[in-house]
């Protein structure tokens, strides 16, 4: 092999091995893992923290979460794959001080700490984005079409605040237009003076707030809804009640954005959906490691440590 270059002989002996925090550069990744871990309250994440007063002693649960943040920001999720790596990898070797728990204890931390996980990922993303480091998008504003099936007020309202503008129809589930009456867009809020116009030109006006499933729900209504001509067309009620969302303004101007702009669904239906293979594909994988919704939600949670 003479011109090229070339290693060392494998059966040479070393007599100054580097040590092992030179396999893990300044700059590498690896160390944002363990800085990060190191810094957080595990227990009051829900982490076990203390050993077993009897038996074999176990594996810190700090290990076990560098290890698993680790393998999923390099696309690693399966327990087999991880014990492999932990024992050629010299990133995870240096993370973990050389520590190579089994497949079957680290599929176990994963199962039995799925609440745990999901909060120490969902930390580690917003610390990475006041860090700047998902800035390579390189992008001021993203925009997001989608069906009205994906309707939900907290999430459109997320989307705003990630500078993500929706195009998303509303869904139409009123009772009220199913029996032929007014639907709630017949009604025409008045944020000048907080009350609704209804289609007899009354002015159904605020009354109360109520809690719905951790929302403020406005509630609204006419007094003289008895006396009105259109009555049979509102309700079958005393009186026709409007509720209001406390963020409903949110969803407004959506509907605005949608009306100006209905092109956007048109795309939107000419576009062939596959949400769930662009997701499988995002992570590197065909399949889930756990079973059950709360368990397959932790290891999306995971993922979004990449992203």
């Amino acid at each position: 092999m003479s011109g090229f270059i070339t290693g060392e002989f494998r059966t040479q002996a070393t007599l100054f091995p580097k040590q092992l925090d030179d396999y893990a550069s300044e700059d590498n990744a690896t160390r944002v893992i363990d800085v990060f871990i190191d810094g957080i309250d595990l227990s009051a994440m829900g982490f076990k923290t203390t050993s077993a007063a009897t038996g074999r002693p176990g594996y810190h649960s700090e290990s076990m979460l560098k290890l698993y943040v680790h393998g999923y920001l390099n696309r690693i999720q399966s327990s087999h794959r991880l014990e492999r790596e932990a024992g050629r990898n010299v990133e995870l070797m240096w993370l973990l001080g050389r520590l190579a728990p089994d497949f079957k204890t680290i599929a176990d931390f994963r199962k039995d700490n799925t609440q745990a996980i999901k909060l120490v990922c969902r930390e580690f993303v917003i610390i990475c984005r006041k860090l700047n480091l998902f800035s390579e998008l390189n992008v001021d504003k993203l925009t997001a079409v989608a069906d009205r099936g994906y309707y939900s007020g907290e999430e459109i309202k997320s989307c705003g605040e990630a500078n993500i503008e929706v195009y998303l129809p509303k869904s139409e589930t009123s009772n009220n237009q199913a029996k032929g009456l007014f639907g709630k867009r017949d009604f025409i809020y008045k944020p000048e003076d907080d009350e609704y116009e209804c289609p007899a030109g009354e002015r159904a006006i605020f009354r109360y707030i109520s809690q719905e499933r951790g929302k403020s729900i406005r509630r609204y209504w006419y007094s003289a809804c008895v006396n009105c001509k259109m009555k049979p067309q509102c309700t079958t009620g005393v009186q026709r009640r409007i509720s209001r969302w406390e963020h409903e303004a949110v969803l407004d101007d959506l509907e605005n954005r949608l009306n100006q702009a209905p092109e956007m669904m048109k795309a939107r239906r000419e576009t062939v959906e596959h949400p769930f293979g662009t997701l499988k594909l995002w992570m590197g994988y065909t399949h889930f490691q756990m079973r059950t919704l709360e368990r397959g939600n932790t290891e999306i949670n995971g993922h979004k440590t990449r992203t």
